[in-house]
């Protein structure tokens, strides 16, 4: 599942193609949007909230396109007449103006409400460590709120802050030295954990390829590293899965470091 870096840097890719331009004409490939027409509303921005994308539309009504990527969805941007990168079949919205296309392939969601409504489709989000409206204290009443909950488990709920996914979840516990295990009361510094996750991502939102090591040629410290050695201790990465069957998440981490 992306990550919030790459749904921040997908919004301004969007915003950047998109906004102060009339759309020329839409596509929406989902049921329940079938029959919509954008054609000539004016797209004011698209910006992130957490994992969720709002692209804003100045109409007679005032609208937004609320979509998320989930596991294998991508939004492309091309120029008219450019050919698509992904198979026609998988675009489940298209976007025109007279310049561009934006494309949004394999969305998990897709739904349009008027932009007065936002907050109830992302209202129960806690703080959004790359918004500009983060609120630190916010995040770490909300995480605290369940003392007992394992750490790996509590900074995943995107409701106690937005913006973290698997690959970080893993790789802050590693850089943080926890065990995925600690219950959040047991973490000595629960303040340096949420910061240094925000500045993971902070790091990696305006580049395409992510690290968390500071080595884009070695990228991670544990993620998708199991058995292979520990880049500190050299103890073979142990991954475990977690979660309800068919959703299962695998966490990694080094079982000496990490001990």
């Amino acid at each position: 599942m992306p990550e919030g870096d790459t749904v921040h840097r997908t919004a301004r890719r969007l915003h950047r193609a998109l906004s102060g331009h009339h759309l020329t004409g839409s596509d929406f490939r989902v049921p329940q949007l079938a029959t919509t027409d954008l054609t000539g509303a004016l797209v004011i921005e698209t910006v992130a909230r957490g994992k969720h994308l709002l692209t804003r539309f100045g109409s007679d009504e005032a609208l937004t396109l609320h979509t998320h990527l989930k596991m294998e969805g991508s939004w492309r941007v091309y120029a008219r007449g450019e050919r698509w990168k992904r198979p026609a079949h998988q675009a489940r919205v298209v976007l025109e103006t007279a310049t561009y296309q934006a494309v949004g392939f394999s969305l998990g969601l897709v739904e349009l409400v008027p932009t007065s409504q936002e907050p109830d489709v992302v209202g129960h989000l806690g703080p959004d460590l790359l918004g500009p409206d983060w609120d630190e204290r916010e995040a770490l009443r909300r995480l605290r709120d369940d003392p007992t909950r394992p750490v790996i488990e509590a900074v995943l709920d995107q409701t106690r802050l937005a913006g973290i996914g698997n690959m970080y979840a893993a790789e802050l516990c590693f850089v943080s030295g926890l065990s995925p295990r600690t219950p959040i009361a047991d973490v000595p510094d629960l303040a340096r954990l949420v910061r240094l996750a925000r500045q993971m991502l902070e790091q990696n939102v305006t580049r395409a390829s992510q690290a968390t090591t500071g080595n884009l040629r070695e990228p991670f410290w544990v993620y998708r590293r199991d058995k292979a050695p520990c880049r500190r201790c050299g103890t073979p990465i142990a991954v475990t899965m977690r979660g309800e069957p068919g959703r299962e998440r695998a966490t990694y981490w080094c079982p000496s470091c990490q001990a």
